[in-house]
């Protein structure tokens, strides 16, 4: 995005005469962009100006749905004419350079007090330079995540909007009048200054990482250790989505295990190459909670799984190293799938408990006052990570607003306390059988790293001293201390500016 100025008033001329009726507009109308233009029209009380770049898109939008409040138009002088004050426009289009694009045009035509909203996937930091370039024109900037894919645009999504807080103002109620909706509640919250709510998103999307891969390990741990087919699995994941572990993702692996090819009668699971995509939001989650310092190694393990599973070559000339000439053969199948199960929610557990952790920790370092239970209620309904214990989490931030750790709310060291020996059974027949389980396996060892009275980072530190001169303190007294390693090994106390 280019350095912008006060934005000039709208043009007088044929298109600024154009009657200002639209409360709303939507700029980018590809599926989500259309599907979120629908749902803002569909509400009562909203019409909604519509503008693409390539005119046959809102052409097609508009006569598609002529029951919907739709105002379109073709230029964006236009667009700016049709929306009445302050002038509020969600932009979803590809995050980056056409984000930028789309912004310079609407600040030609807003103005000051007028609204700019980012709907796209964004990375926090590009929100954060926005923000700060177009609050110098007095046009007000919000990076919004938006969460539920296509259906959940249409139907009601997770919102997280960031922004100034006279932008809420103005895009609360219809905010809230187009969320989903959980017991009785928007899910939607003002979460933040500037880059806060697309922060949020992208921990949001590093959960979902670590929670699928967690899903797709219990299926191929079941598959392995049972030998049921995937539509039996399918009728265990149905089972268990009637209970603490209901969630989406849950849900919908029940019905992908279920898909038959109409091609070849196998079970679609089977067909699909075991590669899996990926578009950014997951390693952006791990590269922030590195450069924060948190731990969220479970979510960086469902990451890693995807790189690798997307490197073919490597696999393929792979697959001739030695691995054990054990079997994964269940003895008890029933009693197997209820240790998977076990398993499977003490590690999503740790997942969603390391993402608050990178969320508190985002907070403290960007000035954000994010409120932490808010946020576990508006991803109770409308987002892909939706699950019943969302519920248990918003209830223990509740109870201690400030807690340190998530895992050590009474709920979850109850649920921690009855899953551990069948987690560690799981990760030990994984381990033993030469089963690739890394989410499950990094998830108990950051468990217990948490648990250790004491951690071998004694010796790490003593290792950097010697080759680095890094200093480390000591257990018996205060101060910080430097080994004079060779020679007499003399301890000396650092200056605290080493």
């Amino acid at each position: 995005m280019e350095d912008v100025k006060r934005p000039a008033p709208t043009p007088e001329g044929t298109d600024a005469a154009v009657a200002a009726t639209a409360n709303i507009g939507v700029v980018g109308l590809a599926v989500m962009g259309s599907n979120l233009a629908r749902n803002l029209a569909s509400r009562e009380g909203n019409t909604v100006a519509v503008f693409n770049r390539s005119r046959s898109k809102t052409d097609e939008l508009v006569a598609a749905h002529p029951e919907a409040e739709f105002v379109p138009a073709f230029s964006y002088e236009e667009f700016a004419a049709r929306l009445t004050r302050p002038r509020t426009a969600v932009v979803m289009v590809k995050a980056g350079r056409p984000t930028d694009a789309v912004i310079d045009s609407l600040l030609e035509v807003f103005e000051p007090g007028d609204i700019i909203v980012d709907g796209g996937n964004a990375l926090f930091t590009d929100t954060i330079r926005r923000e700060k370039a177009v609050r110098e024109t007095g046009v007000n900037f919000v990076g919004m995540g938006v969460s539920g894919g296509e259906e959940g645009a249409l139907n009601g999504p997770s919102l997280m909007p960031g922004g100034p807080d006279e932008s809420w103002v103005t895009l609360g109620p219809i905010l809230r009048s187009i969320a989903a909706v959980a017991e009785g509640e928007p899910c939607v919250t003002h979460v933040g200054h500037d880059g806060a709510g697309h922060f949020v998103k992208m921990v949001h999307n590093g959960i979902e990482y670590a929670d699928m891969q967690l899903i797709a390990e219990a299926y191929d741990l079941i598959r392995h250790g049972t030998g049921k087919s995937p539509a039996e699995i399918a009728d265990v994941f149905a089972e268990w989505n009637a209970g603490e572990l209901e969630s989406y993702l849950i849900e919908i692996t029940a019905e992908v295990l279920r898909q038959i090819d109409a091609e070849t009668g196998m079970p679609l699971v089977d067909v699909i190459v075991d590669q899996a995509g990926a578009k950014g939001t997951g390693a952006w989650t791990v590269q922030t909670a590195l450069d924060l310092g948190v731990p969220v190694s479970g979510i960086a393990e469902a990451t890693f799984a995807r790189s690798l599973s997307s490197h073919p070559e490597q696999r393929a000339i792979s697959r001739t190293l030695p691995g054990p000439d054990v079997h994964l053969e269940a003895a008890d199948p029933d009693a197997f799938i209820e240790d998977v199960r076990l398993a499977l929610f003490a590690s999503k557990i740790v997942a969603y408990s390391q993402g608050f952790d990178e969320i508190r920790a985002g907070a403290a370092e960007y000035g954000w006052n994010i409120d932490l239970g808010q946020v576990s209620k508006i991803w109770r309904a409308g987002c892909i990570i939706r699950a019943q214990f969302l519920n248990r989490i918003a209830d223990a931030y509740a109870a201690q607003p400030d807690l340190p750790v998530l895992l050590t709310a009474p709920y979850f060291v109850e649920a921690l306390g009855r899953a551990q020996d069948a987690w560690r059974r799981i990760v030990t027949v994984a381990a033993t059988a030469g089963v690739p389980a890394p989410a499950f396996s990094s998830s108990l060892a950051y468990y217990d790293g948490l648990r250790a009275a004491r951690l071998p980072a004694a010796l790490i530190q003593g290792q950097r001293d010697f080759f680095g001169a890094h200093t480390y303190k000591r257990i018996d007294k205060p101060g910080t201390f430097h080994t004079l390693w060779s020679g007499d090994r003399t301890e000396i106390e650092a200056e605290d500016t080493h």
